[in-house]
């Protein structure tokens, strides 16, 4: 029994030294080390530090707005064919009307355009006739049409309109202008009437009779409708209305 017990003891007194020697080698600093390393490690961990707080602050929306010229001012065209209200030009009121004159001009933002080479562009000049935008022909403006003022008998009547200079129309002065316009009137003549004329007695020259154009009346009068070619020409003519009174009024 004593010779069995004997190992046991033994082992015991191994581990007795183990932990002896074990001790003594976290006290002589590697195992502090550790420790120490532990310790901030698990007090960074439990200890958050304060609290820090940030203001988010909102970023400007950005501006999408589209200017109300850029609809009637086409992408990468010519610049000189752009229309007046998608360019500004230092104009020269003095110069002598009815002449040939040069401008300077620049598109405005957001447009752009190129020249004849096809390269971008931003300044430029333009050539026009030097007048005013109220002196250009009445093909260059649209005006509004009066509803209150379609009498008989009354061609020197007029009424005020507003009117507007046509897109790639360029000109000096204002483009929206007022101008006294002849009203809407009739002398009493009717379409219906002077349509029959040319169908049934045309070639006599009743129709240009009726409608006061002596003169074109007797020419077909005495060419017997010019054998019947001008005949058939002012059918269709009054038929579209192209032919009317010779005092500039209206059809009834």
């Amino acid at each position: 029994m004593e010779a069995a017990a004997e190992p046991l003891r033994t082992v015991r007194r191994l581990s007795r030294v183990l932990l002896f020697l074990s001790q003594c080698y976290i006290l002589s600093g590697d195992g502090s080390l550790n420790l120490e390393h532990s310790q901030p490690l698990a007090q960074s961990i439990k200890d958050p530090g304060p609290t820090r707080t940030f203001t988010v602050v909102p970023r400007a929306a950005e501006s999408t707005e589209i200017p109300p010229y850029m609809t009637k001012c086409p992408s990468n065209g010519l610049c000189s064919r752009l229309p007046a209200d998608c360019i500004e030009c230092v104009t020269n009121v003095s110069c002598t009307y009815g002449k040939p004159v040069t401008f300077d001009c620049t598109v405005k933002p957001s447009v752009t355009c190129v020249d004849q080479d096809l390269k971008p562009q931003r300044n430029f000049v333009i050539n026009m006739t030097c007048r005013f935008c109220w002196q250009l022909p009445e093909t260059d403006y649209e005006c509004t049409n009066s509803t209150s003022c379609m009498t008989v008998a009354c061609p020197r009547q007029r009424y005020p309109a507003n009117c507007t200079v046509r897109d790639h129309i360029h000109c000096l002065g204002n483009r929206t202008f007022r101008k006294l316009l002849y009203c809407n009137w009739t002398g009493g003549y009717k379409w219906s009437t002077a349509l029959a004329l040319s169908i049934t007695l045309g070639g006599f020259g009743a129709d240009r009779f009726y409608l006061g154009q002596w003169r074109e009346g007797l020419g077909k009068l005495f060419s017997f409708g010019g054998l019947g070619i001008w005949t058939l020409i002012d059918v269709l003519l009054i038929g579209v209305g192209y032919v009317g009174p010779a005092d500039g009024s209206l059809y009834i």
